[in-house]
């Protein structure tokens, strides 16, 4: 049985054009039900979708809120992949604004990399700053971003109902198409 035999009915409410203006009373359990099944690149498919979409907040926002609610590894895997998506001469202009001085501390001396110690210290602020400008500068760090949260579909139900339903819609609207 492959795992659009398992989802298929459910992500059909999800194809009707309602479906993304009211999130699901169960749209977790849904998302979770579709997570399991599906492979990992349809859950970043979605999450994209989600990241880009204007019935949800601003990616940089969306960013805080799986921060804020995310272990320190998880904190460190997110801001690294923010990281690496701007250039090494966009990264020192990024870091000159306001806001993000404290990050350009924990960089020094050629560093690119944060340890889940030194995410932890980051402020949500300064998160949001930063995923802002690698949005600016780099359009496609969604995409790895969707990647890197499509492993950890615990963490992205915190993102509410309305990114879950533009999420499931994506999966399912790719889920008609094959």
């Amino acid at each position: 049985m492959t795992w659009t035999d398992q989802v298929g009915n459910l992500l059909k409410q999800y194809t009707s054009a309602g479906a993304a203006a009211q999130p699901a009373p169960d749209v977790h359990a849904h998302f979770d039900e579709v997570a399991q099944a599906a492979p990992l690149s349809s859950i970043a498919e979605g999450l994209s979708a989600a990241f880009k979409s204007d019935k949800t907040p601003a990616f940089g926002e969306m960013l805080t809120t799986l921060f804020n609610n995310s272990s320190g590894d998880q904190k460190a895997g997110m801001v690294n992949h923010l990281l690496s998506s701007v250039s090494p001469d966009m990264l020192k202009q990024v870091l000159s604004g306001t806001g993000l001085a404290g990050l350009a501390g924990m960089l020094g001396a050629g560093n690119t990399q944060l340890t889940p110690e030194q995410a932890q210290q980051l402020s949500p602020e300064a998160v949001q700053q930063l995923a802002a400008h690698a949005e600016k500068a780099n359009p496609s760090v969604i995409d790895s971003i969707s990647n890197f949260y499509a492993q950890h579909t615990t963490l992205v139900k915190t993102l509410g109902g309305a990114a879950l339903t533009v999420a499931l819609a994506k999966v399912a609207e790719r889920q008609r198409q094959a």
